[in-house]
């Protein structure tokens, strides 16, 4: 039985839908920018957030669970690289006073125990929430049925039967001496540039030691060089750490874009995975469009959902960035799975959703958005989410044993330094 059902098509029909990405992102964003309606400009940023992240094959669960299964820790190092990206423009623009950061409070109890069910979710959905995104957009079963049931668990805290106890969870909160969010700034006194400064230099370090142990090695032809630099990069993978920059760039640009629309944090797309499942599914809706020029207070309906719009602009072009990046590589295919597989995966999504409720977020929202703004609770999200997802790697698709993991860990990492 195949595993995948292509789709034949000419070459030439590969290019229409990355046309058609660019001609309406322009459009949004200059739509935005006569306008001032700079929600318009979340789907561009959503275009290019979804093309690179499936240029790079960066989907934040199987970056970590190649660790163990493939010893690969390329992927982890390029999302590394997104957030220093990101942590370094957040550092710049706040310093000629463009942006305001406002980092996640320190919600601990929700980043651990959220972190916990959303990682091991990953493994069983086969994908982070953006992950899912773009790879659903690839033709990926177990993707797109775990998308069909992150809004459910997502919607299971937000407005169902764990509602109340994530709220008593939240209450648990810890604030800075000045009662601002914790941060490392608020918690060593060095300022935020010092900080990103620091994680620049050492990962610079990091790669240019890397590079130099690669130099003595037999350099491999570019994939573009034989079809010109243009058309090369467009149709052909990216190595994780050229994808990481990319997205750290979009992750700077998501934040000028949110300020702009009076919402002020990077991209996340938990939220509007579950606004998108709202719009189809619920009428009685409150419809946050942003200001045109100065945010103001949103319109109080009772028992209205709200619906953020710049989130929803941002999954949107996520999955269509994706599908232009993946139609210009030829990868567009119906990957058919074992029913027990996609039976596995709907109940992966539903862990996914219901941890980044519980956390307020996921990969992109806590690690890619929450690490650059140096929170603590999101690097106690982080830790929690890699730790879940390698001990459902290790058990759930390597067979091992629980009581062998740190013994696994240690051969791993001896055997990678």
């Amino acid at each position: 039985m195949a595993d995948e059902i292509r789709i034949h098509r000419p070459a030439f029909s590969r290019w229409w839908p990355f046309w058609v990405a660019v001609i309406s992102g322009i459009s949004a964003l200059s739509a935005a920018l006569v306008t001032d309606r700079w929600l318009l400009s979340a789907f561009p940023v959503g275009l290019l957030f979804g093309f690179f992240l499936q240029k790079g094959d960066l989907c934040g669960a199987s970056a970590f669970s190649e660790v163990l299964l493939m010893r690969d820790g390329r992927k982890v190092f390029g999302l590394w690289v997104g957030i220093v990206v990101a942590m370094a423009g957040f550092a710049a623009a706040s310093l000629l006073g463009w942006v305001s950061l406002s980092p996640k409070p320190l919600l601990w109890v929700n980043d651990i125990a959220g972190g916990l069910i959303f990682g091991a979710g990953t493994v069983l959905a086969g994908g982070c929430i953006s992950g899912c995104i773009y790879k659903s957009a690839m033709g990926n079963l177990n993707s797109i049925v775990a998308l069909l049931t992150i809004p459910i668990g997502i919607a299971f805290v937000e407005h169902g039967p764990l509602t109340r106890l994530t709220a008593k969870m939240k209450a648990i909160k810890t604030t800075a001496s000045g009662g601002g969010p914790v941060t490392l700034p608020s918690l060593t006194g060095l300022p935020f540039w010092a900080w990103a400064l620091i994680f620049t230099a050492v990962t610079g370090s990091l790669a240019y030691m890397g590079w130099t142990k690669r130099k003595g090695q037999a350099a491999k032809a570019s994939p573009s060089a034989d079809m010109g630099l243009f058309r090369g990069g467009l149709t052909k993978s990216w190595k994780p750490w050229q994808a990481g920059i990319a997205i750290g760039l979009v992750v700077v640009a998501s934040l000028f874009s949110s300020a702009a629309a009076g919402r002020n944090y990077p991209i996340g797309v938990t939220h509007g995975v579950l606004h998108i499942q709202e719009l189809l599914t619920n009428s009685n809706l409150v419809h946050i469009t942003g200001p045109a020029v100065k945010p103001a207070p949103a319109p109080s309906v009772p028992g209205g959902i709200k619906i953020t719009w710049w989130l929803v602009l941002v999954v949107i072009g996520t999955f269509l960035g994706a599908f232009a990046s993946a139609s210009l590589s030829g990868r567009v295919r119906l990957q058919a799975k074992p029913p027990e597989q996609v039976l596995t995966a709907l109940f992966g999504g539903f862990l996914v959703g219901a941890g980044a409720a519980v956390a307020t977020g996921c990969v992109v929202g806590n690690i890619m958005s929450g690490w650059p703004l140096m929170s603590v609770g999101m690097f106690l999200f982080g830790v929690a989410v890699v730790l879940a997802n390698w001990t459902t790697t290790y058990l759930f698709m390597m067979g091992g044993r629980f009581v062998e993991l740190p013994q696994t860990l240690r051969l791993i990492f001896k055997r990678n330094r």
